[in-house]
């Protein structure tokens, strides 16, 4: 049996690097995507810390017709992580974002999401396969906490929510899991130019844990989604957040 391959688009940093840093270490093959050339520093340092049975395929999620090649070049999938995201373009009054601007975070959030979700649908359901499979989302507290400043990024992470719940239904039959775990705030590069407003919100109570979340945290909760250790519970929502999201008085 060889061993298993996930495919983490955004894997080479953030998020998406803290979920590749649990799953190399757990033995598994990767496939990175993103739209970086392979030559980019972030890149060439994830492929040197991750090692050896990790690959890079440059991608732009909000390529559709892209996706058949990335598939092909990536081979069977054991797990699609679904990761790479966009923040909204600009923060400010919902009153004035633009279609452009809404548009081009749908397309990645959303739209190309959803499509190379399902073209790895498709290819799991045609192939048999020697381990478990999943997709596992990863969408945001923003799904269901609204950010009035960066609507049409809560709007995007909604709809990716209800992509994952939707296909959890379809795919439930043939054993194949998904999942969707939501972070909350978490240390990255997204998140840097917020950083000293969050921090000083952190400190004030914000997040009942005290603390800024880190890759890391996601990076542990994925490996019993992908490997089966939770297949029954397949559709669950996992909130990743140090408490943010827990209601309260």
């Amino acid at each position: 049996m060889t061993a298993p391959l996930a495919l983490v688009t955004g894997g080479q940093q953030g998020i998406g690097l803290g979920i590749a840093r649990t799953l190399a270490a757990a033995g598994w093959q990767l496939v990175l995507a993103a739209e970086l050339p392979p030559e980019a520093a972030a890149v060439q340092a994830a492929l040197a810390e991750l090692g050896p049975r990790t690959r890079y395929i440059r991608h732009d999620l909000a390529d559709l017709a892209g996706i058949p090649a990335l598939l092909a070049a990536t081979g069977p999938i054991t797990a699609l992580i679904q990761n790479a995201g966009v923040p909204a373009r600009l923060r400010g009054d919902m009153l004035d974002i633009t279609p452009e601007n809404f548009d081009w975070t749908l397309g990645i959030n959303l739209r190309g999401a959803f499509f190379l979700a399902q073209a790895v649908a498709k290819a799991m359901l045609a192939e048999p396969a020697d381990h478990y499979r999943s997709i596992t989302f990863i969408t945001s507290v923003s799904a269901s906490m609204a950010s009035p400043e960066r609507a049409e990024y809560c709007i995007s992470k909604a709809a990716a929510s209800m992509a994952a719940k939707t296909l959890a239904l379809r795919l439930a039959p043939h054993g194949i899991g998904v999942f969707e775990l939501r972070p909350g705030i978490i240390e990255t590069g997204m998140t840097a130019g917020v950083r000293e407003t969050y921090t000083a919100r952190i400190e004030g109570g914000l997040v009942p844990a005290g603390r800024w979340g880190q890759p890391e945290d996601i990076g542990r909760c994925i490996l019993p989604l992908v490997t089966g250790q939770m297949a029954f519970a397949t559709g669950a929502v996992i909130p990743v957040d140090g408490g943010l999201s827990i209601e309260r008085l």
